[in-house]
């Protein structure tokens, strides 16, 4: 080794995904409007390959047991968020007692947006039904009332607004995914379009 090879110094800072760059901003980004859902209204419904239906109320949803989780996210346009705080209810609680052998999911929103996942993704404490964003409640632009939130992926899979999930047997692809996006989306692996 050359006297006085130091090497390149190493940032404190945990690597971003490849092809990312850090923001302290949380860009809006939607492919259509708004959809804008009063509370007494709102529903979420977990659909099964058998056509059984498990429905909650927002009121119901707020009863069930609260998680908060601190992540990072990832949106496909290159942008990063660190030490996103949330609060919702893990989608662990909500499947549980759900008979299915589906492998697959669909996540359904308010407004029509779809978007695929394996049904695995949503468990192991990995995914919520998120509805409280950095200590309020989550506005209507970044999702609310409520959203899934599965951080491990690009963000576009943690649907905006969302309705209800469909568990399948059979992938099948979302509203971005059939336009080329990538089937799963790991931003670790920089899966952003189909073919990634």
């Amino acid at each position: 080794m050359s006297p006085g090879f130091q090497g390149r110094p190493r940032s404190a800072e945990p690597a971003l995904p490849p092809g990312q760059y850090l923001t302290q901003d949380f860009p809006v980004l939607s492919a259509g409007p708004t959809p804008r859902v009063p509370l007494e209204t709102w529903e979420f419904v977990i659909s099964t390959e058998s056509g059984a239906e498990f429905r909650w109320s927002w009121d119901e949803l707020m009863a069930l047991p609260q998680e908060t989780a601190t992540v990072d996210i990832h949106c496909v346009t290159r942008w990063s968020k660190r030490d996103t705080g949330w609060q919702g209810v893990s989608l662990d609680t909500l499947l549980e007692g759900v008979d299915t052998g589906a492998r697959y999911a669909q996540a359904h929103s308010y407004g029509g947006y779809t978007t695929n996942l394996p049904l695995d993704d949503l468990r192991g404490g990995r995914a919520w039904i998120a509805h409280r964003y950095d200590g309020g409640p989550l506005p209507a632009e970044h999702g609310g009332p409520a959203r899934l939130l599965v951080p491990h992926l690009y963000f576009w899979k943690s649907a905006k607004w969302v309705r209800g999930i469909r568990l399948s047997v059979q992938d099948q692809p979302g509203f971005w995914e059939t336009a080329g996006y990538h089937d799963y989306g790991d931003p670790w692996r920089e899966q952003r379009y189909q073919g990634d």
